[in-house]
């Protein structure tokens, strides 16, 4: 447990002078017990028990009394809901502010993404055939990234692993730029014990210095009037006010008011007419937040230029039709062969796709749908994570807890006869496919996605039902 004696003694005296009378609340709020919450996936069909808490200003945000072992849950393996600070939920105030303000289907970058929380949120608000690009630069949380973004299912996001200068040369490429920057980690003391241990003054000196080149670096990526949301973790107003005042004063920018109720006990401060919005936890239930939204007042809108060479193959009709039955909404993606497989894209966005192919490190890009080996097609793991996945072309397996989970341990798992793929359902939730010879049925879940988990840990920990979501 956290109490103010693990706390550095400048942060303190600084947090004292900010807050005044509030500071004794705060400290205490500091030494309790973090809220859980998670944000449900709109399309995978759960609901919170009435007895939940919604989480204000997110329509699927929800606290939760008490956490329990996620990863046991094969509804949260197949993306059903995402484990999030509930604070970090406000992005979908920012959007809803912008949204009215967009092209139908904008393209957005996630620039500082991993492990995938806003990304995964924005994915669920963009209007159907829009493009989110999520960037991270370390290649192993990319890998992280990858991972939950195909959980989530929605199709519309491209994965990237670049540096944030390589976006510099798409210029007037993005809508939105969402950047939640590398920052000193203040908000997350009560959660994160390792950020009380690396914090210093230097490191916030050192996180504003970069925060100032991160945003230097993509500046140009922004569209003439296009919005960049601007977060980070932490209290200090050298990573977020003096951030934000020396972007008005090295580029030129508006703010743009984001409409909070009082009852949501958001502190709002000002700097050049550009709002900040900051949470505080003695004051919201979740952790500390900075965010503030601006919108870009200069420079030229740009077409980029067709490359010479394409990265992505238009897939041929042939290999189409031998898939096209698994979609749903077929004329709603482009489909492409990418690495040997069939990967779809949303519709209108091939150009989109070639164009950051030539610039940055695509490490996953819309759904994998199928490897096509001499005209046969075999199903990928993405494929029965995908929203827009026709489970009525596949054989179906309903299968309990305990299967579920031995499945996710990629077990080979006891079915009855048949043969051929069939889809891994829980709960109506589909999880991914074995391929059934006989009563043996071969495990297809990806080998790094598995859990881990000793199976006799497992019994240990399953002595009461996982109920706290509803089908």
């Amino acid at each position: 447990m956290l109490t103010s004696n693990h706390l550095p003694e400048v942060f303190l005296s600084r947090m004292q002078a900010t807050l005044g009378s509030e500071y004794v609340s705060f400290v205490s709020a500091l030494e309790k017990e973090p809220p859980v919450s998670i944000r449900l996936n709109p399309q995978k069909g759960l609901h919170s028990p009435a007895t939940y808490s919604a989480v204000p200003w997110a329509e699927r945000g929800l606290y939760i009394p008490q956490r329990p072992v996620f990863a046991l849950d094969p509804r949260w393996h197949a993306g059903a809901y995402y484990v999030q600070e509930a604070s970090s939920m406000f992005l979908e105030q920012a959007w809803k502010t912008i949204a009215g303000s967009l092209d139908a289907k904008p393209v957005v970058l996630d620039l500082c993404a991993a492990p995938g929380g806003k990304s995964t949120h924005l994915a669920s608000l963009l209007p159907q055939g829009s493009l989110l690009v999520s960037n991270e630069v370390i290649r192993s949380r990319a890998q992280i990234l990858t991972e939950n973004s195909t959980k989530w299912g929605r199709g519309n996001i491209i994965v990237t692993n670049s540096d944030p200068q390589d976006f510099g040369d798409l210029e007037s490429f993005f809508d939105v730029i969402v950047i939640d920057a590398p920052c000193s980690g203040e908000g997350m003391f009560r959660k994160d014990p390792d950020a009380v241990k690396e914090w210093s003054e230097a490191n916030v000196h050192l996180c504003a210095e970069r925060q100032h080149r991160i945003l230097a670096d993509v500046w140009n990526a922004l569209k003439p009037d296009g919005f960049l949301i601007y977060s980070t973790c932490t209290y200090n107003a050298n990573e977020n006010e003096q951030v934000l005042q020396w972007l008005t004063e090295n580029y030129e920018v508006k703010g743009v008011e984001v409409v909070v109720p009082d009852q949501w006990n958001i502190t709002v401060s000002s700097t050049r007419d550009i709002n900040g919005y900051r949470f505080y936890p003695h004051r919201t239930e979740g952790e500390g937040l900075f965010m503030a939204v601006l919108q870009k007042t200069e420079g030229q809108e740009r077409s980029f230029r067709k490359p010479k060479k394409p990265t992505w193959l238009k897939a041929p009709r042939k290999e189409v039709e031998i898939v096209s039955g698994w979609i749903q909404e077929r004329d709603d993606w482009e489909w492409l062969r990418w690495q040997e497989k069939m990967v779809i894209l949303p519709a209108g966005m091939y150009d989109h796709a070639e164009q950051l192919a030539q610039h940055t490190r695509i490490v996953y890009a819309g759904v994998d749908v199928a490897e096509i080996i001499r005209d046969q097609a075999n199903p990928l793991p993405a494929l029965a994570l995908f929203d827009d996945m026709n489970p009525r072309h596949f054989a179906v397996e309903e299968v309990d807890l305990e299967k579920a989970l031995r499945f996710l341990k990629k077990e080979d798992i006891a079915l009855e006869t048949g043969k051929g793929w069939k889809l891994i359902v829980y709960q109506n939730i589909p999880l991914g496919w074995v391929k059934q010879i006989g009563h043996r049925a071969n495990n297809y879940f990806p080998n790094e996605w598995r859990l881990r988990m000793d199976w006799r840990e497992v019994e240990k920990l399953l002595t009461e039902p996982i109920t706290f979501l509803e089908v």
